[in-house]
C-alpha cells in the first residue's frame, strides 16, 4: 500500500493575517494627529508588522460626520484592489485592543535612486518631472514644487480622483522593494463633496493612458457590482453615488482633472 499523500499546509494570506491573527501593541506614532499603534500579528506560524487605527481613537471632522475614518482606508484598500494596480497596502476592519479599527501591513520604505518629489529652482520642471506649483522656501524665496513623471504616481492620481483624496502628501509615497510604490493614510477620502488635495497635479489637464481608461471602465463596472456591494458597507450612499460620478466623470472627459478652484488644491503641510 502507497504512503498517503501529504497535503502541504495551506499558507495565511496577508489578509488573514491581519484579521485572524493576534496583535500585539509595540509603540505610538506620535506625528499622527488620530491614534496609531504599531503592532506586530502573529497567526499560525506567520508574523508581520502592521498599523492599527482605532476607532476611538479618531477626531471627530465637521465635514466626514457619518462613519469613521477606519472604514474609508478599508473603501481605499477596496477600490485599490479592483484596479489591480496594488497602490494601498493590505487594509482590514477588526477588533483589536482598543475596540474595532484599521488594520494595515506596515510597509518600510526604501530608498530609491531617484526621489519622487523635490523643489528646484527657476520655473521649469526639467526633464523626467511634473510641475506642481510654487512655494515658499522662507525668506521670501520661492522655488517651484515637482514630482517625478513616474507611471506609478500617474496610476496614484487617477485612484486619488476616484476615491476623492482629501490629503494626499508626500510623506504618504512609500516606495518599496521590487519597484512598488503604496500610498497610505486614506481616512479622509470618498467625501460627497469634491474634495481632492493632492501633490500628484503634475497631469492636470492631459490626457489619461489607455491603461488608465480600461481601469476605469472596470471600476464603473464593479461599482454597480461586487465593489459595489462592498463599498456600500463601508461609505453611505451619498458618497457611493459620488464616486460612481466621478469615475464616469473621468471616463467622458478623458484626461486627468484641474483643481476646481472651490477647494484648497494642494494639502498643508505638503510632506
Amino acid at each position: 500500500m502507497s504512503a498517503p499523500e501529504r497535503i502541504p499546509p495551506r499558507s495565511v494570506t496577508t489578509a488573514e493575517l491581519l484579521a485572524e491573527g493576534e496583535l500585539t501593541v509595540r509603540g505610538r506614532i506620535r506625528e499622527a494627529s488620530n491614534a496609531v499603534l504599531l503592532c506586530d500579528v502573529t497567526h499560525e506560524g506567520r508574523k508581520a508588522s502592521c498599523v492599527y487605527k482605532p476607532v476611538a481613537g479618531e477626531r471627530p471632522l465637521w465635514d466626514f460626520p457619518d462613519g469613521n475614518l477606519a472604514q474609508r482606508e478599508v473603501a481605499a484598500y477596496e477600490v485599490s484592489e479592483a484596479t489591480g494596480w496594488g497602490l494601498v497596502p493590505t487594509t482590514i476592519l477588526r477588533d483589536g485592543p482598543y475596540g474595532e479599527g484599521m488594520c494595515q501591513l506596515w510597509i518600510d520604505p526604501v530608498s530609491e535612486g531617484s526621489e519622487l518629489l523635490a523643489l528646484v529652482d527657476g520655473e521649469e520642471p526639467g526633464e523626467g518631472w511634473k510641475a506642481v506649483g510654487f512655494a515658499e522656501v522662507g525668506e521670501g524665496r520661492t522655488a517651484l514644487l515637482v514630482h517625478a513623471d513616474d507611471e506609478r504616481l500617474r496610476r496614484l492620481a487617477v485612484l486619488d480622483v476616484v476615491i476623492n483624496n482629501g490629503d494626499r502628501k508626500g510623506g504618504h509615497l512609500l516606495p518599496a522593494p521590487e519597484g512598488r510604490l503604496f500610498g497610505i493614510d486614506h481616512g479622509v477620502t470618498f467625501n460627497a463633496e469634491n474634495k481632492l488635495r493632492t501633490l500628484l497635479w503634475g497631469w492636470a489637464g492631459e490626457k489619461l493612458t489607455p491603461e488608465a481608461v480600461e481601469v476605469l471602465e472596470r471600476l464603473r463596472g464593479g461599482l454597480d457590482g461586487a465593489l459595489g456591494v462592498r463599498l456600500g458597507e463601508l461609505i453611505t450612499a451619498a458618497e457611493l453615488n459620488a464616486t460612481r460620478a466621478r469615475v464616469a466623470g473621468l471616463l467622458d472627459s478623458g484626461r486627468h482633472p484641474e483643481p476646481s478652484g472651490e477647494w484648497p488644491a494642494i494639502p498643508w503641510p505638503p510632506v
